[in-house]
C-alpha cells in the first residue's frame, strides 16, 4: 500500500465561507440581469432565483452531513465511492473536472469582457478572426491569459494565502452590490412602478419561472467547492453546513437583488427591447455616470477573482484525490516542496484553460452549458448517497452520529428529485431551458474521450482492493466506509473488481 499524501489543514471558517460565496456569485450576476428578466419579468426571475436557492439549500444539508464524517479532498468523487462504488466515483469526477475547469476558463473570458464593456478602445484591438459569430482580438486573448497565470501562481503560493485574498475579494464584492443597490433604489429617476408588469404577459409565469430555476445548477455552483476543501480545516468539519448555507443565502440575495436595482431604473419592457449587450452597466452608468460604472467594475472584479480563485482550489483538489485513488497520473497527487498544494492540478488546469480564450466565447459558453448538466449529476450522486445513508429511524448508536434523521433524509430526498429535475430541464427535448446542438457535440466529445481514458486505467483501478481504496480516498476515515456500506447494498463495481 502507498504513502496518502495529505494537505495541510489551514483553511479558516471565514475564508472557507468566502470560497462558497465568491464562487456562487460570478460575472453573470451583474452583466445578465436584463437578459434573465426577458422572458418571466423581473419578479418571476427574483422568484426563480429565489426557488433555485432554497433548493440549493436542500441539496446542501446532503453536502453538509458528509463533509462532517469524511472531510477529505475530492468531495463528491468520494461521496459517489462510497454510495455507488469506484466506476461511479470516476463518472462523477470525470463530470465535476470539466465543470470545474470550463468555469475557471469562462471567468478569464469574463474579465475579457469586461475591459471590452468598459474600455473598448484597449480591448478591441488586433483582430484575428471570428468562430461563432464571435470576434477574437489578441487583447482580449493576452487579458484572459494573464488572469489565467496570475491566479495559477496565487494558488499554488498556499491554501490559506489564497483564502485569505478570497474573503477579501468577498467583503469587497458585498460593499460593492450594497453601494449600487442603495443607489439605484434612492435614485430620483428610479421607480419600483418600473417593475410592473411583475411577470411577462407573454409567456406563462410557470414556464418562465422555470427557465432560471433551470439555470440555479450553475448559477450557484461553487457552494460544492467547500467539500473539495474540506482536508484542509483548520476547524470541525461539522460546521461546514452553516458555512454553506450563509453563502447560499448571501448568494440569493445578491441575484435578486442585481435584478431588482437593475429593473427599476427604467420600465423592465424597454430596457430588455433596447437588447443592450449590457443592461446594468447601462442603467449604472445613466444615473450615476463613470463613476458609479467603475464601482461596477470593481464588483464585478471580485466576482471574477473570487471564481478564479475558488474554481483553482476545488479543480485541483479534485484531480488530487482522483490521482490518490490512482484513477489520474501520479504526477497530479504530488505537493509543492515549499507551499504544500497540489501544484501540478494547478498548472494543468491553468494550460486547459489557456486555449479556451483563443476559441471565442460564444464556443466556450457551449461548453458551459453542458457542463451544467456535470455540475447536476454531481448534486444526484450526493444526495442519492446520503438519503441511502440516512435512515428514517433507528437507534444512532448502531450507525454514525446523526444517521437517524427523518429531517435529513427527506430533505437528501428532495435534493436528489431537484437534481433530477435539473437534468431533465436541460436534457428533455422541449423543455423551456433545453440545450442547445452545439452544447450536445460538446458533451458526446467530453463522454467519449472520458470513456477512452477509463478503457486505458480503469483496469488496473478496479483491481485496487477496496480497503486499500477505501484508505487512498477517505483517509483516517476509511474505517467509517465499512459502517457506510454495511448500511447500503453492495455495489455492482466492487463485485466485479478481482
Amino acid at each position: 500500500m502507498k504513502e496518502r499524501t495529505q494537505l495541510d489543514k489551514t483553511l479558516k471558517p471565514h475564508w472557507v465561507w468566502a470560497i462558497a460565496l465568491g464562487s456562487a456569485i460570478g460575472w453573470g450576476s451583474f452583466v445578465l440581469p436584463a437578459d434573465w428578466m426577458a422572458k418571466p419579468g423581473p419578479i418571476g426571475a427574483a422568484i426563480g432565483f429565489g426557488i433555485g436557492g432554497l433548493l440549493m439549500i436542500l441539496i446542501a444539508v446532503s453536502y453538509g452531513f458528509l463533509i462532517w464524517h469524511f472531510p477529505v479532498s475530492g468531495g463528491e468523487f468520494a461521496y459517489a465511492y462510497l454510495g455507488f462504488g469506484r466506476t461511479n466515483a470516476y463518472i462523477c469526477g470525470w463530470f465535476l473536472a470539466l465543470g470545474y475547469m470550463s468555469i475557471v476558463a469562462l471567468n478569464a473570458s469574463a474579465l475579457a469582457l469586461l475591459f471590452k464593456f468598459t474600455i473598448p478602445q484597449v480591448a478591441m484591438k488586433g483582430q484575428m478572426y471570428s468562430i461563432a459569430g464571435w470576434d477574437v482580438y489578441i487583447t482580449e486573448v493576452l487579458i484572459a491569459t494573464a488572469a489565467l497565470c496570475v491566479f495559477a501562481w496565487l494558488n499554488i503560493r498556499g491554501a490559506s494565502f489564497s483564502g485569505r485574498l478570497q474573503f477579501i475579494f468577498c467583503v469587497v464584492l458585498v460593499l460593492g452590490v450594497a453601494a449600487l443597490a442603495f443607489g439605484m433604489f434612492t435614485h430620483s429617476a428610479s421607480s419600483f412602478s418600473h417593475l410592473q408588469p411583475v411577470f411577462n404577459p407573454e409567456i406563462p409565469a410557470l414556464s418562465a419561472i422555470l427557465t432560471i430555476v433551470a439555470i440555479a445548477p450553475f448559477a450557484y455552483v461553487g457552494f460544492d467547492n467547500v467539500p473539495q476543501s474540506a482536508e484542509e480545516f483548520d476547524f470541525p468539519a461539522k460546521k461546514a453546513f452553516s458555512l454553506i448555507v450563509w453563502a447560499l443565502i448571501f448568494a440569493t440575495l445578491i441575484y435578486i437583488t442585481n435584478i431588482l436595482f437593475t429593473a427599476v431604473a427604467m420600465p423592465w419592457q424597454e430596457l430588455v427591447a433596447k437588447q443592450s449587450i449590457w443592461g446594468t452597466g447601462d442603467v449604472i452608468s445613466g444615473a450615476f455616470g463613470s463613476a458609479g460604472l467603475s464601482v461596477l467594475a470593481i464588483a464585478i472584479c471580485m466576482g471574477i477573482f473570487t471564481g478564479l480563485n475558488g474554481f483553482y482550489v476545488s479543480a485541483s483538489r479534485l484531480l488530487f484525490a482522483m490521482s490518490r485513488a490512482q484513477i489520474l497520473p501520479e504526477v497530479f497527487g504530488k505537493l509543492h516542496p515549499t507551499y504544500r498544494t497540489p501544484y501540478a492540478g494547478i498548472l494543468f488546469t491553468m494550460v486547459i484553460c489557456l486555449a479556451a480564450p483563443w476559441f471565442g466565447r460564444q464556443v466556450l459558453l457551449w461548453i458551459v452549458d453542458m457542463a451544467s448538466i456535470g455540475v447536476a449529476v454531481a448534486y444526484f450522486y450526493t444526495c442519492f448517497a446520503a438519503y441511502k445513508f440516512f435512515r428514517w429511524s433507528g437507534n444512532n448508536d448502531t450507525v454514525m452520529e446523526g444517521a437517524v434523521s427523518p429531517a435529513r433524509k427527506f430533505c437528501s430526498l428532495l435534493g436528489l428529485i431537484a437534481s433530477l429535475v435539473f437534468v431533465g430541464l436541460l436534457a428533455v427535448p422541449g423543455s423551456p431551458a433545453f440545450m442547445g446542438v452545439p452544447s450536445w457535440i460538446a458533451l458526446l466529445i467530453w463522454l467519449v474521450i472520458g470513456a477512452v481514458f477509463y478503457g486505458v486505467r480503469g483496469k488496473a483501478f478496479r483491481q485496487i482492493p477496496k480497503e486499500e481504496l477505501d484508505y487512498y480516498i477517505l483517509g483516517e476515515h476509511s474505517h467509517l466506509a465499512s459502517g457506510f456500506h454495511h448500511q447500503v447494498p453492495a455495489d455492482t463495481d466492487e463485485k466485479a473488481a478481482p
